[in-house]
C-alpha cells in the first residue's frame, strides 16, 4: 500500500512539473540550478469558484520515466497526456467529481504556496498538484485529503474507465 501510495504521490507531482527532473545529467544529484522556490508558471489562478476546481496534476520522473498531465475542469472534464502520448479528454463521473471536489476544498491552498517540487533523489517520482493559487508535492501533508482521489484521478484519466468516460 505504502509504494501504491508513492506511486500515486510522485505521479502527481510530476504531472505539474514535466520539465522537473535531474539537470545534472550524472549521478543523480540535482544541479546548483535547481531552485526549490523557484514558481510554476502554469498554475491556475485561484479559483473563485465554490468548487475548488480547476485542479492541475503532474507525474514526472521515476524508475519507468513517468511524464504525465491532468487537468480537471470546473465541469468535470479532464484532458490528460500520458509518458508522451497526445491528449485525450474525459468526463468524471458525478460522484468521483463530488470526492475529488471536496477533497480540494479541505486543503487551505494559500497556506501551501508556490513552490516548485525538486528531485529528493535518483529516480524520484514526482507527484505535483497545483489548484486555488497553490502547488505542491501530493506528500506534502497540507495536502493529506488529495491522496486517495489523486492517485485515482491519474489511473482513470490516463487510462479511462469506470470513473471518467471518453468525451
Amino acid at each position: 500500500m505504502k509504494n501504491i501510495r508513492f506511486v500515486v504521490l510522485a505521479a502527481a507531482a510530476g504531472l505539474v512539473l514535466a520539465g522537473c527532473g535531474d539537470e545534472s545529467g550524472a549521478g543523480g544529484t540535482p544541479s546548483a540550478s535547481t531552485n526549490p522556490s523557484t514558481p510554476i508558471a502554469s498554475l491556475p489562478s485561484p479559483s473563485t469558484a465554490p468548487s475548488g476546481l480547476p485542479l492541475t496534476v503532474s507525474r514526472t520522473g521515476g524508475f519507468a520515466g513517468f511524464n504525465d498531465q491532468v487537468a480537471v475542469g470546473t465541469d468535470g472534464i479532464v484532458t490528460a497526456s500520458s509518458m508522451g502520448k497526445g491528449p485525450s479528454k474525459c468526463e468524471l463521473e458525478p460522484g468521483f467529481l463530488t470526492t475529488l471536489t471536496d477533497a480540494v476544498k479541505q486543503v487551505d491552498w494559500a497556506s501551501v504556496g508556490v513552490t516548485k517540487p525538486t528531485v529528493r533523489h535518483p529516480d524520484d517520482m514526482i507527484i505535483a498538484v497545483a489548484a486555488g493559487g497553490g502547488l505542491a508535492r501530493l506528500d506534502d501533508p497540507k495536502l493529506k485529503p488529495l491522496v486517495a482521489p489523486v492517485g485515482t484521478l491519474l489511473t482513470e484519466a490516463t487510462k479511462p474507465g469506470s470513473l471518467c468516460k471518453p468525451v
